[in-house]
């Protein structure tokens, strides 16, 4: 090696250090701005206020340029991680204690309200994938699976930030409706607490929508929502092989992405290392930490790349879309609990 080559290679790797350096400064003080800001107003999910400091840093300046080109490589492999930790979130043995019934009542809701969000969406000119990230965060678990379904929707971070807007929006509205209706549409505790974890958006949301009826509903609740988490693997499975299937010219020219994300099955091998029983307790409280953690680090990441003016773009179609879900997810999971009462 040349003097002259060590030369120009020496600044190139202690830059690279740097930008490092400034990356990850800057998406600590970003998750750790999220973790208090969840503190002093819990009703806000940590998730919610990543990406919404991430939003208000990109848009007053108070992000240092150096070092945020990186960004995008960074928050992309934390995405994973946190997905793939989601996993020992919920085990098969839970589920399977809810009873067929009930089980085909969220999974039936949840497709259903998937197609149809994401076909309302197309209707309304929304982007296929924004329509189709709206209707994964109403049908599935807000913004985790909005994540989760962001590369295989072939979606940009703009789109990422409407649909957790939406989500968090609407399932607010959602939480503060439910417990309003129970008296009058009569339901019993487990089946309300079947109601509010079935359609309720995020789980935080679902926690508080049951509360009002004491903790046995909340623990069915979460278990329900945690259903719904599981079968965020399997739908963008089969949304990445629908995906694989439409593009396939253009990708026999090339390297094809795999049937199955990598990061799905993970996910799902944790939840089946959840289900043996082997992973102590207290292991996975700090699991649950820096799942929250890495995922809170990566929207806080994917929100610094959204210009606060092009959100505005066609936002009352957004608005009329997410509402739509929203009423359509309450209203077939409500009359699916009702229906299997009576069988």
């Amino acid at each position: 090696m040349t003097v002259s080559e060590t030369v120009q290679t020496a600044p190139a790797g202690g830059t690279r250090w740097r930008d490092r350096a400034v990356v990850s400064a800057v998406l600590v003080t970003g998750l750790g701005g999220a973790l208090l800001a969840h503190q002093l107003v819990p009703a806000v999910g940590v998730l919610t206020w990543a990406i919404g400091l991430g939003v208000l840093a990109a848009n007053t300046g108070m992000l240092p340029r150096s070092g945020v080109g990186p960004l995008a490589l960074v928050t992309k492999k934390l995405l994973r991680v946190g997905i793939v930790l989601l996993g020992f979130s919920v085990s098969f043995g839970s589920i399977a204690a809810l009873g067929l019934p009930i089980i085909a009542v969220v999974a039936v809701s949840l497709v259903a309200t998937l197609v149809v969000t994401t076909w309302v969406g197309r209707r309304m000119g929304l982007s296929p994938a924004r329509s189709l990230l709206i209707g994964t965060g109403t049908a599935i678990c807000g913004a985790s699976a909005i994540a989760a379904m962001e590369e295989t929707a072939e979606a940009d971070e703009e789109d990422v930030t409407v649909a957790i807007a939406m989500v968090t929006l609407f399932g607010t509205i959602l939480l503060v409706l439910l417990p309003l209706l129970r008296g009058p549409v009569g339901l019993t505790d487990e089946q309300f607490g079947v109601w509010a974890g079935a359609s309720v958006h995020e789980v935080g949301q679902v926690v508080a929508a049951a509360s009002p009826a004491g903790a046995a509903v909340v623990a069915i609740a979460v278990v329900v929502k945690l259903t719904r988490v599981v079968m965020l693997a399997p739908v963008v499975a089969a949304v990445s092989v629908v995906q694989r299937m439409r593009s396939s010219a253009r990708s026999s020219e090339g390297g094809r992405a795999p049937v199955v994300p990598l990061f799905v099955l993970g996910f799902l091998a944790c939840v089946a290392l959840r289900s043996t029983g082997l992973v102590p307790q207290s292991a996975l409280g700090w699991i649950t930490q820096i799942q929250v953690a890495a995922l809170g680090a990566a929207l806080f990441g994917m929100g610094c790349s959204v210009k606060i003016a092009s959100l505005a773009k066609r936002s009352g179609s957004v608005m009329v879309v997410s509402a739509v879900g929203t009423l359509f997810v309450g209203g077939v999971t409500l009359a699916g609990i009702l229906l299997v009462s009576h069988l």
